[in-house]
């Protein structure tokens, strides 16, 4: 399946076609393929392009890291996890797991490649929850009186073997890391500090003070726990004699008579982090929710305070009388005082934790004023929890885009939606710490559509983008009120920036490679029981077939070293299908409309 498409006229202009979802692009009149790359994924949750020209993603429920071939989508696991958590086995169908039981926000999450993964260091680093504490308890396993329901994440960095191609030699940074069935955060990513690189880790807030963990303390502020936080670890252990100390570096901002990760302080739920070179100034930047509007973009500087839960946003006070976090449980008298207090003024408490020591976001999204705040924030403790109206867009994660294969995207900020069903653009600065106005707004959305992006990457082309397709519904409180089912839901979308006009599909009989012109032949078309591929001696092996439905589903991949074959079709339902062919170094080579009768 793939359909190119021209990304133009913000706020009007939608592309409708059998070979894909409707999509609402940008004012920017930039066209792009888009395809299905490979569906039937157990919420793909963090996908990283490595260096080694493969797509790795972590699947959130289904405990598995896969290798992906970013052309053919020939797809590998290198590593099974559920073996490695006490709790069972999630239930797509039903959407819940074995006995009633929750499942925590995300499962399998961040995923980070060394920055000389193929230069002698072959390291995976992973986080992910291995505990729930309610495991073998009767009922739901979480505490009475939405107290929370409380698992535990490690960290773990796992060494790649070429030549099984598994993921092997597994040693953990830490275990004991808070989690949750909110607000888990999960981002890893490898960033350098004066010079030397380190793992940084997003944690969040748990979800204290709201819905089913209204009652549980919110501890952003509290610099002896890891909820709420931002957590820089080393790559390699030094020489510290503790098994889990000599993977804290000695200088982090927090190390007392014992060491601490923690980075920064004072953060809610972060689920993006990303390190820009910006015109020679390293800039690590965190994306991250807001309760019901002020979803944040910051940057991380050592040892600071984000606010949360004094400082929602910027200090603007438009939270003064409202607080970050809700419960719609009746039975919690006071619960929005003592786990997610009253935000009394912002002002105030910016001046307790010191001016010098706040960071107010450099973008906060849809920052309404006082009176809005506060009504929302009625309405979600009377009970309606249905985030539909609310001013916020969900972010789920954030990356850089440093490349010049699109025009005008150079130096921009990208970040995916949850609620929204885009991802948006936002040019930066020449210094970092701020966005520059396109055409009259500093924020343009691509790629409009009912899906729930987690995450994307970028090719080192820089012309095409991988962005992986939540497979739930929901995935906290406030979600549960307003579902949205993704239209691809976990797929891998592969989008490829073309210049020119809008191109219609066409057959490809031929490709160009080092000079000469292999010809592909494929037959017979209609077709009920078999299609017939033949090949010019001389393409490269081996050959990967893929047929997809008009939805872009899947539904056939055969590959094979030999130059002419059959693929049989006789058990798919009549249609219409996409038939798309790679040679052995990944290049499509042929696409072809079959029809099935």
């Amino acid at each position: 399946m793939k359909l190119r498409i021209a990304l133009m006229a913000f706020f009007g202009c939608v592309f409708q076609s059998s070979y894909s979802q409707p999509i609402v692009a940008s004012r920017l009149l930039e066209n792009f393929d888009t395809l299905t790359l490979v569906s039937g994924l157990s919420d793909p949750w963090e996908i990283t392009y490595g260096k080694d020209n493969y797509l790795w993603v972590t699947e959130a429920r289904g405990y598995r890291v896969r290798r992906i071939h970013p052309n053919t989508g020939v797809s590998q696991t290198v590593l099974d996890l559920n073996s490695m958590k006490n709790f069972p086995r999630y239930d797509k169908i039903s959407d819940a797991i074995d006995g009633g039981k929750p499942w925590p926000q995300g499962g399998l999450m961040g995923l980070a490649m060394h920055p000389d993964f193929i230069a002698g260091k072959p390291y995976i680093y992973l986080t992910y929850i291995h505990t729930f504490a309610g495991a073998a308890s009767a009922g739901n396993g979480c505490s009475a009186g939405s107290a929370g329901c409380f698992f535990t994440s490690r960290i773990v960095r796992y060494e790649y073997n070429f030549g099984t191609q598994q993921l092997i030699n597994p040693v953990t940074l830490v275990d004991t890391i808070p989690g949750s069935s909110d607000h888990n955060s999960g981002r890893l990513h490898i960033a350098p500090v004066g010079g030397v690189y380190y793992l940084f880790s997003s944690v969040g807030d748990m979800g204290g003070g709201q819905f089913s963990n209204g009652a549980r303390p919110i501890r952003s502020q509290q610099v002896d726990t890891y909820e709420g936080k931002i957590l820089r670890f080393n790559l390699e252990p030094d020489g510290d004699a503790g098994v889990y100390d000599r993977w804290i570096p000695n200088d982090n901002p927090f190390n007392g008579a014992t060491q601490s990760a923690v980075w920064t302080i004072g953060h809610r739920n972060p689920q993006g982090l990303v390190y820009a070179n910006v015109n020679g100034t390293g800039v690590l930047y965190a994306a991250e929710h807001g309760p019901f509007s002020d979803d944040e973009v910051n940057i991380i500087e050592m040892g600071k305070n984000y606010g949360h839960p004094l400082v929602i946003g910027a200090n603007d006070g438009n939270y003064n009388t409202a607080a970050a976090g809700a419960s719609n449980n009746a039975a919690l008298p006071g619960a929005h005082n003592s786990s997610a207090p009253i935000i009394n003024n912002e002002n105030t408490n910016v001046n307790t934790i010191g001016v010098a020591n706040f960071r107010g976001p450099i973008k906060a999204f849809y920052s309404p004023n006082n009176a809005t705040v506060v009504n929302i924030f009625n309405a979600v403790i009377g009970g309606n929890n249905n985030n539909s109206t609310w001013p916020s867009e969900g972010i789920s994660s954030i990356d850089y885009y440093g490349g010049t294969g699109v025009p005008n995207w150079n130096n921009s900020l990208f970040i995916t939606t949850l609620k929204g069903g885009k991802i948006i653009r936002m040019k930066l600065n020449s210094t970092g710490n701020g966005f520059l106005s396109l055409a009259g707004a500093d924020t343009v959305g691509y790629f409009r559509s009912q899906n729930r992006f987690r995450d994307i990457a970028f090719a080192p082309d820089g012309r095409t983008i991988f962005a992986a397709i939540d497979s739930s519904s929901v995935t906290s409180g406030p979600s549960a009120g307003n579902e949205q089912v993704s239209v691809s839901r976990g797929s891998i979308l592969k989008f490829t920036y073309v210049s020119g006009g809008i191109l219609a599909l066409r057959d490809r009989d031929s490709v160009v490679l080092s000079r000469k012109t292999y010809r592909v032949n494929v037959f017979p078309n209609p077709t009920n029981k078999f299609i017939i591929v033949n090949f010019e001696i001389g393409v490269h092996k081996p050959v990967v077939c893929q047929l997809m439905d008009m939805t872009g589903k899947l539904v056939l991949t055969k590959q094979t070293n030999q130059n002419n074959f059959t693929i049989e079709v006789g058990h798919l339902k009549r249609g219409v299908y996409i038939l798309k062919i790679y040679n052995g170094y990944g290049i499509e080579v042929k696409m072809e409309k079959m029809i099935i009768q």
